[in-house]
């Protein structure tokens, strides 16, 4: 790698950075590895400098960070089995309830509830604020194939929705059902 690719890097760097510690932020959600996968991610991307894309630099970037996410999930379920199974043979364990705590907003379970692939695709598209092209670039996938999902996860996320009925998620009906158009 030359003096100019390493002043590139820095840019992509210094540009992108933000963006995908946010949205590696937003999937690993209060992890002690969101630092280590972002900084996973720009040295697959300095490792791998002939390989990204300069036209989609960031789709690449997350598409990057979901694959190394999954690898770090795998390793923390590993973790948390052989935890469990060390706690079976010991003392007697109670299991934490933290999920099942009153007053969590009624959007956020509602999102909770929705598979991995539908939280993924929204949060693509409205955390992210990708485009369809762009998303479907992270996820591999054809822009129709990530429209399709997208209209499929905004409606399982509807119908999560409508069980509760309160304003708040009447509100967000709407603009749930604005966003499709």
């Amino acid at each position: 790698m030359d003096t100019s690719d390493e002043q590139r890097f820095t840019e992509l760097y210094r540009e992108h950075h933000p963006a995908v510690d946010a949205y590696v932020r937003r999937r690993l959600d209060g992890s002690h590895a969101v630092d280590d996968v972002v900084a996973e991610v720009f040295l697959t991307a300095w490792r791998r400098w002939e390989e990204v894309p300069r036209d989609a630099v960031l789709p690449w970037l997350y598409a990057t960070g979901r694959r190394l996410m999954a690898n770090s999930r795998r390793s923390e379920q590993r973790r948390v089995s052989l935890a469990e199974a060390m706690g079976r043979q010991g003392s007697h364990r109670v299991d934490d309830h933290a999920d099942g705590v009153a007053g969590q907003a009624a959007i956020a379970a509602a999102f909770d509830a929705l598979r991995e692939q539908d939280k993924e695709v929204l949060s693509l598209a409205l955390w992210e604020g990708l485009t369809a092209g762009r998303a479907a670039k992270v996820l591999g996938c054809t822009t129709a194939t990530f429209h399709v999902r997208l209209h499929r996860a905004r409606a399982r996320l509807r119908r999560h929705l409508d069980t509760t009925g309160t304003e708040t998620v009447q509100r967000a009906l709407t603009t749930l059902g604005g966003a499709d158009a």
